[in-house]
């Protein structure tokens, strides 16, 4: 998956320089877990979201979550990490001025960003900070992971650079949540 060009965005840590390095302590799972978490891992790395990683600073570990179908949901426990990194002080939109912000337009399509946080390229140096450890073994991403610290206001501000001519003419959009609009049925595409 190509995503956003890194002149648009990219996700950098700002890790404090004296934050001490954490490597979480393995955990283990029952068999069906691991099964599935080796299936998402497969598919992180087939998309080349994420790296074999070899040289570990910092280590989170993975934390299935059961969804209502039943599937697992592999998240990762960027506490540590996220501990370590100032909050970015980026302000996102006022959702009620997002709202007073549609009125009088007749039609409204909305969209939710897929795999949004993944289309934005993680800072080269930083990379190695999200390293994670799975059944298969530890990996790092190449691509913003949901959970870090400062994720939002990054995809934020990238949405800002990529609709800057059409928020609030045509286009309200909080985080990966985009409502296109139209004052005229017959001018929305």
């Amino acid at each position: 998956m190509p995503g956003l060009d890194p002149q648009v965005a990219m996700h950098k840590l700002n890790i404090l320089p004296n934050a001490m390095h954490v490597k979480q302590q393995q955990q283990r799972f029952r068999p069906n877990i691991m099964n599935a978490i080796d299936k998402e891992v497969d598919k992180l790395i087939e998309s080349g979201f994420v790296c074999e990683e070899q040289h570990l600073d910092w280590v989170a570990n993975i934390v299935p979550v059961t969804k209502k179908n039943g599937k697992i949901r592999v998240c990762i426990d960027f506490w540590d990490l996220n501990s370590a990194c100032p909050k970015d002080e980026f302000l996102l939109p006022i959702t009620d001025v997002m709202i007073d912000n549609t009125c009088g337009f007749e039609r409204m399509s909305f969209m939710d960003g897929y795999l949004d946080y993944n289309q934005i390229k993680m800072f080269l140096e930083d990379e190695k900070h999200t390293s994670f450890r799975s059944p298969k073994g530890v990996y790092y991403y190449t691509v913003m992971p949901f959970g870090l610290k400062n994720a939002g206001a990054t995809y934020q501000r990238a949405m800002g650079t990529i609709f800057r001519k059409h928020l609030r003419k045509t286009v309200e959009c909080y985080v990966d949540d985009i409502a296109v609009k139209s004052r005229l049925r017959g001018d929305h595409l």
